[in-house]
């Protein structure tokens, strides 16, 4: 991420939480993270709720610190990174996320496009809290996430070099998806690194779901689930270690890891298998 410092690095405060997603006004979110050229880091002027009205495409090298403000993106579409490198989102309270009728939004570069689509296009219209596809060295971090209409993170189609830190997700069924797809195979060069972070109350599966590609899941707090912790297919790399899992319910909704049938998962549990043992035992 030395992208994002040094000289060079263009200071822009958020102090208008209106969202106009073809002609950004200056002092918006979009205006910063989309329409400003090089390397921007965005802060907020104080506290806000901010409902985008499309998808937030953000641009390469460009930072989003809620630090000192409480910052609620909330009610309308989520962030999309799509096809950018060197991109932070920090800080942030992500939550109630839905779909968008489709309509048209300005992209990096300042092309305006329909919004809508989905699948692999990085439209992003389905109701993510954040988006990644294909992009690389990315960092979501220190932000809380819940009660989305789809994913929490999705992290999709190459992206690669993603760490996710010191979130907390909660409320929400589907958390967090890496890989596209079974037939995209160009995932299996994904790496991604989910770590400190807090999964719980109130979630059901995918913390994450690995497909192809290779994830280290270190060090993270699971406070129950209902299907499944984490799950993985097509052959994923998964390095799970110390992660505390506190299981909740029946016996069959304890189950830490799933992979689907047939599938070869290779998975590294070290560090976790007696505290997994021991919070089972003490829920039954």
């Amino acid at each position: 991420m030395r992208q994002n410092r040094g000289p060079g690095v263009t200071a822009y405060t958020v102090t208008d939480p209106g969202d106009d997603p073809v002609r950004p006004r200056p002092g918006t979110l979009r205006y910063g993270a989309t329409v400003l050229g090089g390397k921007v880091w965005i802060t907020f002027e104080r506290g806000m709720h901010i409902r985008l009205a499309q998808p937030l495409f953000v641009r390469s090298f460009t930072a989003i610190d809620g630090r000192g403000a409480d910052v609620h993106i909330a009610g309308g579409a989520g962030i999309v990174l799509h096809e950018v490198s060197g991109v932070i989102i920090h800080g942030l309270h992500i939550h109630d996320i839905r779909s968008q009728p489709e309509g048209p939004a300005v992209r990096p570069g300042g092309a305006v496009r329909p919004a809508g689509g989905g699948g692999g296009s990085g439209s992003g219209t389905d109701g993510d809290a954040i988006r990644v596809v294909a992009s690389s060295k990315v960092w979501i971090d220190h932000n809380s996430l819940s009660r989305c209409e789809d994913g929490l993170v999705d992290v999709t189609v190459g992206s690669n070099d993603v760490t996710v830190s010191n979130n907390w997700f909660f409320n929400h069924d589907k958390v967090m998806l890496l890989g596209h797809d079974d037939g995209h195979a160009a995932d299996s060069r994904m790496r991604v690194t989910v770590a400190f972070n807090r999964f719980g109350p109130n979630v059901n599966q995918r913390m994450p779901r690995i497909r192809h590609g290779y994830a280290h899941v270190v060090n993270n707090v699971y406070l129950g689930w209902r299907d499944y912790a984490i799950g993985g297919s097509m052959g994923p790399s998964v390095k799970s270690e110390g992660n505390l899992f506190v299981a909740s319910g029946t016996a069959e909704n304890r189950k830490v890891f799933q992979s689907q049938p047939f599938i070869s998962c290779v998975v590294s549990f070290l560090l976790f298998a007696a505290l997994v043992t021991l919070y089972c035992n003490l829920c039954r």
